[in-house]
């Protein structure tokens, strides 16, 4: 498949004016089998549309469908290629690849049918963060794109033919561009345009020193034009984990010529380099993966793939497609309304062609056509949806009312409505309706967090909406001094509406301590003692804590901290001796203290602040607001340090820590 014609990415359309241009092809209109809707693109090969296929039964299915031009359809080297590509393509049968369905011949040219993707690519993706103040490309998310990825490539890399003999498919441009996000969660690799089997290469005749692909994202050995192999795919996939896990380009300057260098003659900059809080488990996977020798990198798709999971396992993390759809929606959700809308229209004058068969009516239809036309009907760019709203009334009163079709001719002849009652059948819904179901979650006390297969809902009393049937969900409901409660609940179509009713049991762990000095700073889990509902600091015990893993860090200034980790049982009371050590000042001698110190009052350090679980839309650091997470380098005095952070949607969550004079504190807030 050519170059701009990703399957279900938009393309920036023309601006809507009052008169198409006479170049337009008017539609929709019937190509074969299959009804062209709307142009999604066109180049210097081919016109890409969005298409209605139809069969016996009432089966119908959306396609994009790329139709070759035909000045290029009369060329037999050209079509060899175009038949070898798709041949390639059509061999690929997997979740995370898009799919070819169809290759054929008509009206004098070839085209190609392939799947249609309903959602955004990952660069779009990243456009909507800006436009929703989202900083930071959740951890989660990158890592459930990355594997989709990672399982796409696998599968593509490691195809065979019918013979059994491999075909050595290596994609060559993967690229956020290249890769598209569902609204259900789906993770999809496009474009395989430019794939290549082995065999293909060696008929291929190129012109020497062409590079196929986007530069910011070639390896080494596809910069300097060399023979390639599955591995440089997979350097693709490092830069993309790198750059959606850090918030920064890898390889960018000025020129494609600075960046060809930047690839293979500098030294690739490390992700804790640019987050200092960055997982080192995460940061060998993407080092691996950008490794100069192919002979270093990972051997396969599949290996890496495996490394990531064991990751997310170790680590906790709450990937999964169920809230990659949800953030999708959230992202998307005016875009997914007015997509609806539009397609809507579109399918409806495909449906008048379908049903009154006439071919006089094409005249009419072009005069029509371009008000459809205005609005593009997948992905970012719905440039004229607006104004289509505002047409759309006139344009079905001639469509429904003001026309009718006489007998013999076969011509549409517009009438006046009160003078003729005509029936208009209402079209088919575009796709079965996906029912979903509705979970109502309440609690005792109220205000606990809920998450649904790992995703943060809100507070209860909580409605979650939208929810997928026939899956088991685990409802988790949590609160500060609670034991968290869990629910497996299963939404069907009898059931759509479940209730969950919980009451929280106070925690019945304690920590008691004697401490000294007594005037001592305490933040337990990354918390300062001042807890909601009067703390959980009585004295000296800390009660009604869950059970389960606690961090409590002890210090004062001129004294060196002192941390506990403990993991606690229902029922545990620990008792601990907490002295802390004086703190020894920065002009001591090497050698007079082993222990970390932490100087007396009057120096000062810089704080990091990190966030996990969300991102602070603003971050008080000792009581200075120092803007949204992450943030680095901000000085404050030696000594205990406090952070608040509060998000965009108004949550409060507390950290803290102690700093040393002339040091730097990575201090990470826990969102929940």
């Amino acid at each position: 498949m050519g170059r701009g014609s990703r399957p279900g990415v938009a393309v920036p359309d023309a601006p809507p004016s009052g008169d198409a241009p006479a170049s337009r092809e008017a539609l929709p209109r019937a190509f074969g089998k299959y009804t062209l809707l709307r142009e999604l693109a066109s180049g210097g090969m081919a016109k890409v549309y969005l298409a209605l296929q139809r069969a016996v039964a009432g089966f119908e299915k959306l396609v994009v469908l790329k139709r070759i031009l035909p000045e290029l359809a009369r060329d037999p080297n050209f079509v060899e290629m175009l038949l070898a590509e798709a041949r390639t393509a059509a061999t690929l049968n997997h979740p995370n690849v898009v799919q070819t369905f169809d290759v054929g011949e008509n009206e004098g040219t070839y085209f190609i049918a392939m799947e249609y993707i309903n959602g955004e690519d990952v660069r779009s993706i990243v456009r909507a963060m800006k436009n929703k103040s989202v900083t930071e490309f959740p951890l989660e998310h990158t890592l459930t794109i990355i594997n989709g990825m990672c399982a796409g490539l696998a599968y593509a890399h490691e195809k065979r033919g019918l013979d059994g003999t491999p075909l050595d498919i290596v994609h060559r441009d993967v690229s956020p561009q290249n890769v598209i996000v569902t609204f259900s969660g789906d993770v999809k690799i496009v474009d395989f345009g430019i794939a290549k089997s082995t065999a293909a290469v060696a008929a291929e005749k190129t012109t020497a020193g062409q590079l196929k692909g986007k530069v910011p994202y070639m390896s080494p050995e596809q910069a300097r034009g060399e023979e390639l192999d599955h591995r440089s795919d997979i350097f693709a996939l490092g830069i993309m984990l790198f750059e959606l896990t850090t918030g920064r380009r890898l390889f960018k300057a000025k020129s494609d010529y600075e960046t060809l260098r930047l690839i293979c003659d500098r030294d690739y900059p490390r992700p804790s380099q640019v987050k200092p809080d960055y997982p080192l488990a995460l940061e060998a996977v993407v080092m691996r993966a950008l490794e100069k020798d192919v002979t270093k990198r990972y051997q396969s798709a599949r290996d890496m793939q495996a490394e990531i999971e064991a990751f997310i396992r170790e680590e906790k993390i709450a990937a999964s497609t169920v809230s990659l759809s949800t953030w999708m929606n959230y992202l998307f959700e005016e875009k997914i309304a007015a997509q609806k809308t539009v397609l809507q229209d579109v399918k409806q004058l495909a449906d008048v062609i379908a049903t009154q068969q006439v071919d006089a009516g094409a005249d009419w239809m072009k005069e029509t056509s371009f008000t459809i036309g205005a609005a593009t009907i997948t992905g970012t760019d719905l440039t004229g949806f607006h104004e289509l709203k505002k047409r759309q009334t006139r344009m079905f009163v001639g469509l429904g009312l003001a026309v009718a079709v006489l007998g013999g001719g076969g011509a549409f002849v517009a009438m006046k409505a009160k003078k003729v009652q005509a029936t208009v059948v209402e079209p088919p819904p575009l796709e079965p309706e996906v029912k979903r179901g509705k979970l109502t979650v309440t609690s005792e006390p109220d205000h606990a967090y809920v998450r649904i297969a790992g995703e943060l809902q809100g507070q209860t009393p909580l409605s979650a909406e939208k929810l997928p049937i026939d899956m088991e969900l685990e409802v988790k409901i949590s609160k500060e001094g609670f034991e968290d409660a869990f629910e497996k609940v299963t939404l069907t179509a009898e059931k759509l509406d479940q209730t969950v009713v919980v009451k929280l049991m106070r925690g019945t762990a304690s920590l008691v301590f004697s401490l000294e000095p007594k005037e001592a700073f305490v933040v337990l889990d990354e918390k300062s003692t001042a807890a909601p509902e009067g703390g959980w600091l009585k004295g000296a015990k800390m009660v009604e804590l869950s059970a389960g893993e606690h961090k409590v860090v002890f210090s004062a200034p001129g004294y060196a901290p002192e941390v506990v980790k403990w993991k606690a049982a229902k029922g545990e009371a620990k008792t601990v001796e907490i002295k802390l050590r004086k703190s020894v000042p920065s002009s001591a001698k090497p050698g007079e203290s082993a222990s970390p110190t932490l100087t007396s009052p009057g120096g000062r350090g810089t704080v990091n602040v990190n966030s996990k679980g969300g991102y602070c839309a603003s971050t008080m650091v000792n009581g200075k607001n120092v803007g949204p997470t992450p943030v680095a380098g901000v000085s404050v005095s030696a000594g205990p340090v406090s952070v608040v952070c509060k998000t965009a949607d108004g949550k409060t969550a507390m950290g803290g820590g102690t700093v040393k004079d002339g040091e730097t504190a990575r201090i990470t807030v826990s969102i929940h």
